[in-house]
Parts: structure tokens; sequence; C-alpha cells
């Protein structure tokens, strides 16, 4: 698994000139604040130059410091508790409009998905899905809204879905002991991330199935059991979690696995409002 940037911090101490030994020290003491702090900002907290932080930041081999800080916050989004989380995240909420805040945070995060998501990724993803003898759909906790909407399409286009609606390690085990080569395990996950999802993805990896993980970072646990992997950023907006960008990359997988198989999906729709006008599903009764 890929190191973060404190271990990555460690390891260069002693090449460190004595302003960037100072950077270093004040971000293994203190990463959670760091992660939000403009280089000018971080650079007058410990007394050196706004270039000297951004040096810092190339020699721990990123392409600038806004790429630092990046690594730092997916640090502290995986690490902290909800407590330090609502403490982390308040000073940018409420020092302006909420509404605005929150909203222009989710817009950030797809705007992020749609440049970094990896397209040839994307394409093998449907085609695992398209090939599997059978799907299975694990999320839990937060990520279980994200999985019962993932099947509830996909078991509109496919008949071999199976959504593991457990929180349980055990239970996980159990509904997918059946799991199998030719069979795809669908791992949702974000931080922090749940042990349960987890050891599902491991049990899965372990017998062999395909595994699609759909998490935010190459340093989520699933990322290196998976054969597949979609990563879009989530983000902590006090003790929430903001899912907008995942959602949306669920819904480019619907969309594209629906139009590979374009004329069931016309046969299966044609057939639901047949159903759904039988049994008065929608639309007002004439019953008061």
């Amino acid at each position: 698994m890929k190191k973060d940037v404190l271990h990555t911090i460690r390891e260069n101490t002693a090449h460190f000139s004595k302003g960037q030994k100072r950077i270093a020290a004040y971000i293994l003491s203190d990463y959670d604040k760091a992660a939000f702090m403009t280089a000018s900002r971080l650079g007058k907290l410990v007394g050196v130059s706004e270039s000297t932080v951004v040096r810092f930041a190339a020699m721990l081999g990123y392409d600038g410091y806004p790429a630092m800080q990046r690594a730092l916050q997916e640090l502290v989004r995986s690490k902290l508790t909800s407590i330090q989380r609502i403490q982390t995240s308040n000073d940018r909420l409420f020092s302006s409009d909420v509404v605005s805040s929150v909203l222009q945070m989710d817009m950030e995060k797809i705007r992020i998905a749609i440049e970094e998501v990896d397209r040839t990724a994307f394409a093998a993803v449907v085609d695992k899905l398209m090939a599997a003898k059978h799907i299975y759909i694990l999320g839990v906790r937060s990520s279980s809204f994200l999985a019962g909407y993932l099947h509830f399409y996909l078991h509109l286009i496919f008949d071999n879905v199976t959504l593991v609606t457990s929180n349980s390690a055990g239970d996980i085990l159990e509904s997918i002991l059946r799991i199998a080569p030719g069979d795809v395990l669908v791992g949702i996950s974000f931080p922090r991330y749940s042990q349960s999802t987890v050891k599902g993805v491991q049990f899965a990896h372990d017998r062999g199935a395909e595994v699609i993980a759909i998490t935010d970072s190459p340093m989520s646990p699933l990322y290196s059991l998976a054969s597949s992997a979609l990563l879009a950023r989530s983000d902590m907006i006090s003790f929430v979690d903001s899912l907008v960008a995942p959602f949306s990359l669920l819904n480019a997988i619907i969309v594209s696995a629906g139009h590979r198989k374009d004329a069931d999906i016309a046969q299966i729709f044609n057939r639901l409002e047949g159903i759904w006008d039988e049994y008065g599903v929608f639309g007002y009764s004439d019953e008061s």
C-alpha cells in the first residue's frame, strides 16, 4: 500500500534543512490542523517563508503544496474521530454562508472526479459487471446507501445481483459464502473505512472472485485488494460524509451498463410499465 505523507516525512527527516525540520515537526504533531492551512499560513506559523514550504512539499515528491495538502487531508479523513471532524470543519463551514459552503464543497468534489476518474479502469469495471456470473454489492454504514442505490438499478439490468445488507463481519461472510471465480464483488467504503467491509472484500479476493473497489484513495484498504478500482473523493462536512461524487460515479456505471444492454432494458421497462398500470402503482386513485 502507498505510504502516507507522515511516513514519508519521517523517512526523509535526516535530509531536511533547519527550516524544513520545523515544518516537519509541526506537521507530525498537528497534521489535522496543517491539512487545512495555506502554504503562507503554515510558513508564518513555524517561522519560514512560503517558498520554503513549497520546496518542502516538492522534496517529498509532490507536484506542489496543494498535492501535499490533499494527501494530509486524506489522512485526516481516515484518522479523525467524529468529534475531531466537527472541530476541524467548523471554521470552514461557519465562517460564511453554510448553504454556499456545503454546496461549493460538493461541486468541487464532482469537478475533481471528472478530471481524475480513470476511464480505462471505468471501462474495465463495466466489462467485469457484464461478464459476471453473480454480482455481490457490499457497503456498510453511510456507504450502505451507495450500495443500496447501485443494487436498485443493477438488479433491473441483471438477474444475478445480491445486496449484502448486514453490518456484521460474520453475517457478511455468510452472505458471500458461495462467492467464487467468475463472480464479482463491488466493495464500497470511504473514511473511516469499515473493517466489516474490508474483511468481506478480503474474503472475496481470497476466494478468487473479481473485486471492484469504489473508494476514495490508493491509501484505502480496499484498493490493494481490488482487481479494478474507481476513486471518487468523499469529504467530511462536520460529522456528515459528503458522498455526491461517489453517487455520480455510480450513476455513470449504471448508465454505461444499461447502454450495453439497451434492448433488454427496453423490454424490462416496457413490462414494468404494464405492471405499474395494472396495479395502480403510480398516479392518483379515484378513491377518496
